[in-house]
């Protein structure tokens, strides 16, 4: 029989009741739909965590002050104060796989302008520090390295910082005070938001040159971090592995005692925030996929109930020479039909939920062709499947008790 032939009259008996035939599409698509919005938001979440850590910086390493126990108590890192300024020089000067690094340390400090005050992170680094974290500027500049080295009361300030004190005014050429020193603003950066990392604002932050925060506010000549950006993704993982060994020669650590130090690679946070996302895109898709088993259930009772309905039907068209093959053939195409067309429904349903949760929710969300594709061809593989059993029993049904049949 052809092919043709076939969904013609597939599409005649679905036809014949058409109530049924949606109830039982009714499953495939809640289904699909389902996959295809958590598929969405899974990708979506993935995409976005992946452009943070981006935001970060250029294949970046994170050097910092280590962790140090007092009479049995361990403190946390930035206890130990070995990490000097010769360090990130050193770093620079002596490890192959890294392009460029920042020195830094951090402050807490009290700041006024006019009447409003604010209470923020002072950083004190180098110019260098925005190129290797790739961040912009709204308006004004970077410090100079002369800033530096003149030890200038000069800072940059985030967007956090800038609306919270000084509101509609300008800030650029303002002078703020920070702990009572007079502060120029040269440069206000773009908005950035929170980190990837740890959930901080990114925009609550103040940065100064290193010299001015080491001699000026806390005094402390020690670094609290180091900000490395290595040539490449790859050599970022050589890069790491020449820090830590130059840190402890350069530290007198000797084998077999820990470090005083740490090394971070953003590259293993990329790689675990995708992973993580991963495992959370087909746990949302598993959950989803139960609707679909759902509907595929259906699919193989209403068949049944149409076998059983359709047993004289059957009878005859064996009697005029139908074989067992275009019997099972005929009821097999219709649970496709039933599940394709349920399918395509449930996926426009699914692409316009994912783009609603965006407008609705704000969550970011990715409808990608990958998902689609399998959306579809799962869908017709659970026609396939459910529709088997049905099929065969059709096709197995006695031609002369099917034609006594009542």
């Amino acid at each position: 029989m052809e092919i043709v032939a076939i969904l013609r009259i597939a599409m005649r008996a679905l036809a014949r009741n058409k109530m049924r035939s949606a109830l039982t599409m009714l499953g495939i698509i809640i289904g699909v739909a389902a996959v295809i919005a958590m598929v969405s938001v899974g990708q979506g979440a993935q995409a976005q965590a992946q452009q943070q850590i981006a935001a970060m910086g250029s294949n970046m390493l994170f050097v910092g002050s280590g962790t140090i126990s007092r009479g049995g108590m361990h403190m946390g890192w930035g206890a130990t104060k070995t990490l000097i300024y010769e360090d990130e020089q050193a770093i620079v000067r002596e490890c192959p796989a890294v392009k460029a690094a920042a020195p830094g340390a951090t402050a807490s400090a009290q700041v006024v302008f006019g009447n409003d005050n604010w209470n923020t992170r002072v950083n004190g680094t180098e110019p260098q520090y925005f190129d290797i974290r790739t961040w912009a500027f709204q308006e004004g500049a970077s410090f100079s390295q002369a800033d530096g080295e003149s030890v200038a009361n000069v800072a940059v300030i985030g967007e956090t910082v800038r609306k919270n004190l000084f509101g509609a005014t300008d800030p650029l050429g303002q002078t703020m005070r920070i702990n009572n020193l007079p502060f120029k603003v040269v440069g206000v950066l773009v908005t950035k938001g929170t980190s990837a990392a740890g959930g901080d604002d990114q925009d609550d932050n103040i940065f100064v040159p290193i010299t001015t925060l080491q001699k000026k506010i806390t005094g402390q000549p020690w670094l609290r971090w180091i900000i490395v950006s290595a040539v490449s993704r790859q050599g970022s993982y050589i890069a790491q592995q020449q820090i830590a060994s130059l840190l402890r020669d350069r530290h007198r650590i000797r084998p077999g005692s820990d470090d005083d130090f740490f090394v971070r690679n953003l590259a293993d946070m990329a790689d675990l925030a995708d992973q993580q996302s991963r495992l959370f895109t087909v746990l949302l898709a598993s959950i989803a996929s139960i609707s679909l088993i759902v509907g595929g259930i259906g699919i193989m009772n209403i068949m049944l109930v149409s076998v059983t309905e359709r047993t004289r039907e059957i009878g005859i068209r064996m009697a005029i020479g139908a074989t067992e093959g275009d019997v099972q053939q005929q009821f097999l195409i219709e649970a496709i039909v039933l599940s394709l067309i349920g399918g395509g429904i449930g996926i426009a349903i699914g692409i316009g939920v994912s783009y609603l949760i965006t407008q609705t929710l704000g969550w970011p969300v990715l409808v990608s062709t990958t998902a689609i594709a399998a959306a579809a061809l799962f869908s017709g593989a659970v026609g396939i499947f459910f529709g088997f059993y049905p099929a065969r029993k059709a096709a197995r049904l006695d031609p002369i008790e099917a034609l006594r049949y009542e």
